[in-house]
């Protein structure tokens, strides 16, 4: 159980940054707003996250 608390966080962390990152790196007549296609990644980026710090078969053994 606690794993899956780990994992929550690293997934939320890393749509953070890429939030944070993507707004960060814009210039000022762009606006800094959040757009579609920014939060489609972080999104992505989570799930990815998520999917690789799964706990492996024997590993956890």
């Amino acid at each position: 159980m606690k794993d899956r608390g780990i994992r929550k966080f690293l997934a939320v962390l890393a749509g953070l940054a890429v939030i944070y990152f993507g707004t960060t790196g814009r210039s000022p007549e762009e606006g800094r707003g959040l757009s579609g296609g920014l939060v489609v990644l972080a999104l992505l980026a989570s799930l990815l996250v998520w999917y690789l710090t799964r706990p492996g078969g024997d590993a956890a053994k």
